[in-house]
């Protein structure tokens, strides 16, 4: 039997934003759904974040999740396990007042989690992990040691692994624990990494600028083999163009409608060019342009390095961070300026 798991899908991102939304469906209408059909799914694993803020739901993003994934979901008879994350916990220190638990009564065919739990799927023995706090971290770990189930999902911050690309988690709980299990599966962590034991799986979508160009998808999991099969997502929100001295007459902009651009000039010799290529660009349809001008590469930048002007905003925080002479906990900052961040992006 295979089944599919999913996490971080954060509906109501960026304050119910209908450009992430429009991007979001894409991938629903044209990857997810005809997915589950061809492969015969009937079950779903949610690995947490379904919604995006724990402090509130836009009713149009609860609209917009229901019309066009809960329902579609109860319609095709698909069963869909989900467990709490972080962002649908409203408390940080517990899990009992949640967003999935609240708002997704009505569909008998969504079972919610919110304390860990073994269920069965095919024969198989899963353990469902939801988000660790304060509250239930000790039943959790004692439970997690007394398992005998072979596989264990859950919405996990682990030690040692990738938040986003150049970004290592240097605290949270001892990847240790889950070495007993066969296989383990999270969210949480957007981007895909894993130590061959431990699997994150990653989020379907790009969100921010530190997710442009890195591959996400869902995946399909085989119970007998214990194989897991990633199902990419083809579809990229964030672009970024290299400009030198681009002809604007030869450069194809069809690609860029609705996407958010970001120039990067690196040679720039005629300005009246430069502003007919931008122009060009506008005209596209473009969502968002940001245009970033580079002074000089060779003096400011080893060349194997990408300069700062292509980096995210994020990455260049998290490197100022690590580079700086501090005697404080560098991670634990690092962390707090990720969910700042993070949190900043919603009031845009």
């Amino acid at each position: 039997m295979k089944i599919a798991i999913i996490t971080d899908q954060h509906f109501g991102c960026r304050k119910n934003s209908k450009l992430f939304h429009d991007y979001f469906l894409k991938f629903y209408n044209d990857v997810f759904f005809p997915t589950l059909e061809k492969e015969g799914i009937d079950t779903i694993v949610d690995m947490g974040d379904t919604f995006d803020s724990r402090k509130g739901i836009d009713f149009a993003a609860l609209s917009w999740a229901k019309d066009h994934y809960f329902d579609r979901l109860k319609q095709m008879g698909i069963t869909v396990h989900t467990i709490v994350g972080n962002h649908t916990a409203y408390y940080k220190n517990t899990n009992q007042i949640n967003a999935i638990d609240l708002l997704l009564r009505e569909y008998d065919n969504v079972k919610i989690y919110s304390e860990t739990v073994s269920i069965t799927l095919d024969k198989l023995n899963v353990l469902l992990v939801p988000w660790i706090n304060k509250e239930n971290e000790d039943m959790t770990l004692s439970m997690i040691k007394k398992s005998n189930a072979p596989i264990c999902m859950g919405h996990l911050e682990l030690k040692g692994f990738r938040i986003h690309r150049g970004y290592v988690m240097e605290h949270g709980t001892d990847m240790n624990i889950f070495g007993k299990f066969e296989k383990t599966f999270s969210g949480h962590y957007h981007t895909r990494s894993d130590n061959e034991k431990v699997f994150y799986l990653g989020n379907p979508y790009e969100m921010f600028w530190n997710d442009c160009g890195d591959t996400r998808g869902f995946h399909l999991f085989d119970t007998e083999t214990l194989e897991h099969t990633p199902v990419n997502n083809p579809y990229q929100l964030f672009h970024k163009i290299y400009y030198e001295d681009t002809n604007h007459q030869t450069f194809d902009t069809r690609n860029y409608e609705d996407k958010i651009v970001k120039v990067i000039v690196q040679k720039k010799t005629d300005l009246g060019k430069f502003e007919n290529f931008i122009d060009k660009l506008y005209k596209s349809g473009v969502a968002e342009l940001k245009i970033v001008e580079n002074f000089d590469f060779n003096n400011l930048y080893d060349s194997e390095t990408e300069g700062y002007e292509s980096e995210d905003t994020l990455s260049i925080l998290n490197r100022y961070i690590e580079e700086s002479e501090v005697s404080l906990d560098k991670s634990r900052i690092q962390k707090m300026i990720q969910e700042t961040y993070q949190e900043a992006c919603e009031m845009v």
